[in-house]
């Protein structure tokens, strides 16, 4: 039996394969390259290992076996191979043939993989001129071809490593690029923290409506794996950025997450998500970590929206937050909806129109709990972010204000939440009581009286009294080292003068 691969082993090697790029290509741009290798790497694997097993059993039936592999998760041509470039990757044209490679995958697999390569190029001349661009990706080639890299069932066996080497790689990108690629990527402790507190159920339908590479919306789905063990779920997303559509198709081909629909588009301007009607279909849950105050989010035609998503108002020109989260509300099914999303404190207290929705989703009893983070989360902004809850159907009108901005691990650059900050964010928002300095349940005549301003001090008061001082003790401590001063002068003194230094 084939030696079990290790995890740690893993990432080690794909990171080190960015060597290759860096110093050479952007990491924005030498991602795409680098997890589109990752991909055919998998799939060549997985088709060469059904196809060695198929071959033992019917070695004397190629035709049979060639029916039988029509029917694996993904059709190989055999020109498409990672082998079969691997083995050609000292002859001129390595991009060339790879782009084709990718081409050749796409139409072999119809609407499963259509316009998942379409952004990306490896005969592209921002790996340089012919001659380095085919040494580089000789390089490529060669990196994910060692042994150590065989990705094959038989050595991956149950576990998800090849789904989590792709989730560290986006990551490890988020954290090296910066904002750029923190748009795409919700930290793994985020994504947990949401989808726990929405409590994803077997046969919910979940979307993210600006899903980046989709790692919020699998949490969701993986929550109720872990639960039933089943994949009785739909994830349904929408992005907007060509590239990162096509990671997130990936990543959840990656993840094993063969039931969803990703559609690649503007949310706001263009929603795709749409039933045989032509309005929005609706979910269980909706969740995203939308970019913060999107500018040129689509204001110019939002007052004829045809989907009615701004009749409670339309948000100011340059700050999309608002944007996202009226679409969002407005795909929640009428009973089951729930809604989990990422925003700026801004979005809890801005006046004008912002102030005005604020207030209509608030008298509407659609607001469930407003959740403080801590700093430095996020990838690319050090400003701490709330995650607001919205609920279809509540037991009440309260609003639950939590501040966990103090609680986190320091990291070297960001900022994490463990397991256990996240369970006590969880507990409490269960739990729906008041805890002295962390939560507070507010009533809907409380944030009225606040004139709707949701900034989470109003509500959580945090503040810590110093303790008095005893300004007599201070005073006779004072006299105490004075005196110990002395004592310690004269002594000095002493020492001076038996030592030749005295007067």
């Amino acid at each position: 039996m084939s030696e079990q691969i290790n995890q740690d082993d893993i990432n080690g090697i794909i990171w080190k394969s960015c060597d290759t790029f860096r110093g050479t290509v952007a990491a924005s741009d030498y991602k795409d390259y680098v997890l589109t290798m990752l991909f055919l790497k998998y799939i060549s694997d997985v088709w060469l290992d059904h196809y060695k097993t198929y071959e033992q059993e019917y070695g004397d039936a190629p035709e049979l076996i060639r029916e039988l592999m029509k029917n694996e998760r993904f059709v190989l041509p055999e020109s498409a191979s990672f082998y079969a470039l691997y083995d050609r990757r000292h002859e001129p044209a390595n991009g060339e043939r790879i782009d084709q490679a990718l081409h050749a995958i796409e139409e072999a697999n119809g609407t499963k993989l259509r316009d998942v390569f379409r952004d990306i190029s490896f005969n592209s001349n921002k790996l340089g001129d012919e001659k380095k661009k085919n040494e580089l990706l000789r390089h490529l080639l060669e990196d994910f071809g060692q042994a150590g890299m065989d990705l094959k069932p038989s050595r991956v066996g149950t576990l998800d490593i090849i789904g989590n080497a792709y989730e560290f790689l986006i990551s490890k990108f988020a954290a090296d690029a910066g904002q750029a690629a923190g748009e795409f990527y919700t930290p793994a402790a985020v994504s947990s923290l949401i989808a726990e507190l929405l409590d994803p159920q077997e046969n919910d339908q979940i979307c993210d409506p600006a899903c980046g590479s989709a790692s919020l919306l699998m949490k969701c789905g993986r929550k109720i794996l872990e639960k039933t063990g089943s994949r009785k779920y739909a994830l349904f997303g929408q992005e907007a950025i060509g590239s990162t559509w096509a990671l997130a198709k990936m990543n959840l081909f990656l993840h094993g997450e063969d039931n969803h629909r990703l559609e690649w588009g503007d949310t706001l301007r263009n929603p795709l998500l749409l039933d045989e009607t032509g309005g929005l279909l609706h979910f269980d849950i909706v969740t995203a970590n939308p970019p913060f105050s999107l500018d040129k989010w689509g204001f110019d035609n939002a007052a004829n929206d045809k989907y009615s998503r701004y009749r409670r108002g339309v948000p100011p020109k340059t700050k999309g937050d608002y944007a996202f989260l009226l679409h969002m509300i407005e795909t929640l099914k009428p009973k089951t909806g729930r809604m989990g999303v990422v925003v700026p404190h801004g979005v809890l207290f801005r006046g004008a129109a912002e102030g005005k929705i604020r207030e209509k989703l608030i008298e509407e009893n659609l607001l469930d709990a407003v959740i403080g983070l801590p700093e430095k989360l996020f990838f690319g902004t050090g400003i701490p972010a709330a995650v607001l809850i919205f609920k279809k159907q509540k037991d009440d009108d309260c609003v639950l204000f939590i501040d966990a901005s103090r609680e986190f691990k320091s990291g070297k650059n960001q900022n994490e939440l463990t397991d256990e900050h996240i369970a006590k964010i969880v507990k409490t928002y269960r739990a729906s009581e008041n805890v002295d300095k962390y939560a507070y349940l507010a009533s809907l005549q409380e944030i009225r009286d606040n004139d709707y301003n949701l900034n989470i001090p109003r509500y959580v008061d945090t503040f810590e009294e110093e303790a008095e001082i005893d300004l007599m003790a201070v005073r006779k401590e004072g006299e105490q080292l004075e005196a110990e001063l002395e004592t310690l002068k004269v002594e000095m003194a002493k020492y001076l003068k038996e030592l030749g230094y005295g007067a």
